[in-house]
This record gives structure tokens, sequence and C-alpha cells, in this order.
């Protein structure tokens, strides 16, 4: 086309500058389309000729891990308390979400989760008293992940609190994690107040023993199986579990009725889970963990095994670094706010949920749950161009959670942190919004962008293992 007659033409423009370029073509009615292209994060030159020297193990390593992952068959085996049942548990330690942090630089709601806790196991008499033990040095904290639990948002255990027991059939590894809690003013998101409590004690003395009657029933649910028919019917299993809920409360239900002794008990049970659509998160959770716990200790593995926030700063582990943790600070996530409330209330992003995002589900399974786009204004299209991306950082397709809409292709499963520093994209999370300040509990649901910074920290760890003097294989 000669210059002469380019203006007499219609313009068609492929745009790879900033977006709003094309926002000006679009005003203006000018065809066009923008290419979705980022430079490579920025890193070290000596740190990418590491980890190019080393592709083919870390390739290698890769493939292992994602084996243990996606062979993996996650089943609720029981309940019992945490003193019990979780490893290394004891009456002053309490489990948190996250990366490790301590008291003094814990956020809002996982500090008013902590005096919940306290209040609930009966080490404190008031507020003022949990808060004063708190911070005294006499109560122990620790990330729920290095203890093979997870937890929901302030992810808080405490030694009395009932935990489901979910086994990994095929390696044998075990997780852990608490009943749900239902939405709102709960200890989860920061609040602490008498109902609190009160809805706690019920769970610990009605919900809890009659679940372990009809588990025990049953001999075991198949998680893995319920996961899978979920995302057929319009769930995620992070942020959206209404589906996934409903089929674990047909198998539970006749187990129930069968085991419970007490009609009255027996009814509320039945109503709580029938009126709490995200009970299933805390399983779905649960079953995300054994099943990655699977791929840890894989000498040379870039994929990431645990991603986590404590509301301060976001941890993600490696399968080829050991039980480091690699941070940066926590975003506060893209929400859609309660009435009353804004951004400015909102804490950083917090829990452990984003061990889902981690096996290929939640944001990276968004394609099959397009309603959760619709926290922040976005639509169904969003939501499918926000899982293709994930299969651009992702080393494995789900071979069992797959998405209708794609052609039932599986889910973008396997992250790997070399893909996300070349790329310069990071893992997209569904997540709650807890107020920032103790007590207030949730404000919001929303969407983010995992932070950049432990990604970097985590490919220059695993780059180190293969130094001289490096923890790993060579």
């Amino acid at each position: 086309m000669s210059i002469k007659t380019l203006f007499d033409t219609e313009l068609k423009v492929i745009n790879i500058g900033l977006k709003s370029f094309k926002e000006t073509l679009d005003q203006c009615k000018v065809a066009s389309v923008q290419v979705d292209w980022r430079p490579p994060a920025t890193m070290d030159e000596h740190w990418q000729e590491v980890m190019e020297h080393h592709k083919e193990t870390i390739d290698a390593a890769n493939r292992e891990v994602c084996n243990r992952v996606l062979s993996s068959r996650p089943v609720l085996i029981g309940l019992d308390v945490a003193l019990v049942a979780i490893p290394g548990m004891k009456k002053n330690l309490i489990l948190h979400a996250g990366p490790p942090v301590a008291w003094e630089n814990m956020c809002g709601p996982m500090r008013g989760g902590i005096i919940a806790a306290l209040k609930y196991e009966g080490l404190a008499r008031d507020d003022r008293e949990a808060e004063h033990l708190a911070a005294s040095g006499e109560i122990e904290y620790a990330p729920c992940h290095e203890h093979a639990a997870v937890g929901p948002m302030a992810g808080i255990v405490s030694a009395s609190m009932p935990v489901f027991i979910v086994k990994n059939e095929n390696r044998g590894n075990v997780a852990y994690c608490t009943m749900n809690e239902g939405l709102g003013k709960v200890l989860r998101y920061g609040a602490f107040s008498a109902a609190v409590i009160e809805k706690l004690q019920w769970m610990e003395k009605v919900l809890y023993p009659t679940l372990k009657a009809a588990v025990a029933d049953l001999g075991r649910i198949d998680l893995k199986n319920i996961i899978a028919q979920a995302l057929h019917m319009g769930d995620e299993v992070h942020n959206r579990n209404r589906a996934a809920t409903s089929l674990f409360y047909r198998q539970i239900t006749p187990a129930i009725i069968r085991t419970s002794e007490n009609k009255k008990e027996m009814i509320e049970v039945l109503e709580f889970i029938n009126g709490n659509d995200h009970f299933f998160l805390n399983l779905s959770m649960a079953a995300s963990k054994v099943s990655l716990d699977a791929g840890r200790d894989v000498p040379g593995s870039s994929v990431v095994i645990a991603m986590a926030r404590n509301g301060t700063e976001f941890g993600v582990q490696l399968s080829g670094a050991g039980d480091r943790w690699f941070t940066g600070a926590a975003p506060v996530p893209d929400a859609l706010y309660f009435p009353g409330f804004t951004r400015a209330d909102a804490n950083p992003d917090i829990g452990d949920s984003a061990i889902t995002e981690t096996n290929g589900l939640g944001g990276f399974a968004i394609a099959a749950s397009p309603a959760i786009v619709q926290f922040v204004g976005g639509t169904a299209a969003d939501a499918v161009n926000y899982t293709l991306q994930m299969y651009e950082i992702t080393v494995a397709e789900n071979n069992m959670y797959r998405i209708p809409y794609l052609n039932f292709r599986g889910t973008p499963t396997g992250i790997d942190v070399r893909q996300v520093i070349a790329k310069n994209l990071c893992p997209f999370i569904d997540t709650g919004v807890a107020h920032k300040e103790a007590g207030v509990g949730q404000i919001g649901a929303g969407v983010l962008s995992a932070p950049p910074e432990p990604f970097k920290n985590a490919y220059i760890g695993l780059a180190k293992t293969f130094a001289p003097g490096g923890s790993g294989p060579f």
C-alpha cells in the first residue's frame, strides 16, 4: 500500500503499546486489537543463565512434581480436634494463614481471629485480656502450612477446634482444615463478638460430632470427584462453592440421618450446611493442600506448591526449594464492597485459600464460573481470558478438573516460577475481603493478581540451589 492511498482506506490497527492507545481508537470507532504482551520481569542475567543452564534438570523435576500432584486422590476420611489430629499442635499454639508473622506485625483481621480463638479456648475472659495474652509471649504462632494444614482468610486454628482429616490415597499424606463458619462476622474474617464464640462452641458440640459419626459411617468421601463435578456446574471451588456444597450435602445427609440420635441437632446441622454455600471451601482447600504436598521436595523443581497470604505479606513455596518462604507485600484486591465500605477499609489480601489456585482451581478455573468476575464488573469473556492467561505460566493441564466452555480442557496446573518471570504474568486469584480493623468482619469479595516480588525471590532462591554451596542437587 502506498503512502498516498493509506488514508483513503479503512484503518485496522494492531496496538502493541499502552491499552489507553486502543481506548482512544475505540472512541474514534477505528477497528483495532490489543496485543497482550509484557516485557519479561527484570531479573539479574546471572540467575537467568543459571536457570537456563539447568533447564533440562528443572523440566524433568517439574514433570515429576506434576505427576505426583495430578495422580493424587484426596478423600475425606474423618474428623478430630486439632490438638489430637494436627502434627505438632499444642495448647498454647495458634496456627494462622500465610507465611510466618509475629503478633506485632499481624494485620487487624488476624489479630481479631486470635482474640476470638483465645476466648473460645477459655484462655481469656474478655477482649482486653485476650489481646494482652496474645502479645505476652506465652502464645506461640506458626503457619498452618507448616503443620500440614490450611485455613481460609485469617486461617486461625486453635487446639480445641474440630478439623477435617483429608488423605491422599495415592501417596498416604494427610492434610487438615477447620469447618467453615459461613459468611459475615465470623472468626476467619477477624470478628470476635459473643455471637462468634457461640457459633464456634455450637460447631464443636453439635456440628463436629454429627459430621464425625456420618463420615465414619460412610468410610470416605471422594473430594476430587466432587470438585470435578462442581466445575461442570458453575463452581471454581474458591469463591463459589454452591454446587460442591450441594454435592457434599447429597452424600453426607443420608449418613447424618442414619447416625444422629438427636433429631433437633440433626435438623440444625442439615440446615446449617444447606444454608452455607461456602461450606465446601475448606474441604477444597484441604484437597488442594494434600495434592500439592505430594509434590514437595523434588530437587530442582520450579513448580509452586503453596501460595498463601497473612494479610501483611504474600508468600510462595517451591517444590525444589524446601520449606523456605519467599515473600513480598500483600496487595489489596479489586473488589465489590458491601454497602457502606470502600477500598480504603480493606485489609491487604489474606488467607491460605490461594492453595486452590495453586492446584489449578479458583481463579485458574474461573472460565468455569464466569459469575465470579461480576464482583468487579467483569464479563464472561474476561473470565475465559483470565484462565487462558494462566496456561502461559503453568506446566500441565489437569487430568480430572476440566472446563466445559473450553471444550473440557484441563485446568492450568503447576505454576512454573520461570514462566511467571519470563512472561511477567502473575497468578490470578479470586478472594474475599476483610476489614482492616479487627472485629468488623467481611466487607466484600473480589479478584487480584499476585504480586511479582515473591516469585522473583523464589526464582533467585531456586537458582541459588544450583550454585556452589547451595542447598540444591548440585
